[in-house]
């Protein structure tokens, strides 16, 4: 079965990104399309890896944890991958709590805040 290409149209398409990002994660590394002339054509291997990264950035990760995760596969393997994955993960949800007490404070205060000021209106 031969493998299905996609044009840099399609991968925009299928991904809901625009050019400009594909060719920035090209730029920094991330992935690698096959060339044909001016043509950049992406595979199995691209698309599984925009899913990854993709998948990263909407759990906070930083373009360069992704791109360093992405090459331990490429130069370890597998588990080294995924023991690389889960100490990512620990120091992003680490992270996500934080912000989230962060946003729990600062939400209290502001509707403090915002109760005191109704309440002075009305008086």
């Amino acid at each position: 079965m031969p493998e299905t290409l996609l044009t840099l149209k399609q991968m925009c398409a299928h991904f809901d990104v625009t050019p400009r990002t594909l060719r920035y994660y090209e730029y920094i590394e991330l992935l690698h399309p096959e060339r044909q002339g001016r043509s950049r054509l992406y595979g199995p291997r691209e698309k599984a890896r925009m899913t990854l990264i993709l998948r990263g950035r909407k759990f906070g990760f930083s373009l360069e944890d992704i791109r360093q995760w992405l090459l331990i596969y490429e130069n370890e393997g597998t588990e080294a991958q995924m023991r690389s994955w889960i100490a990512l993960a620990d120091k992003q949800l680490a992270e996500l709590a934080e912000q989230r007490t962060q946003i729990d404070t600062a939400t209290a205060e502001l509707q403090a805040l915002r109760d005191v000021t109704a309440g002075n209106l009305k008086g």
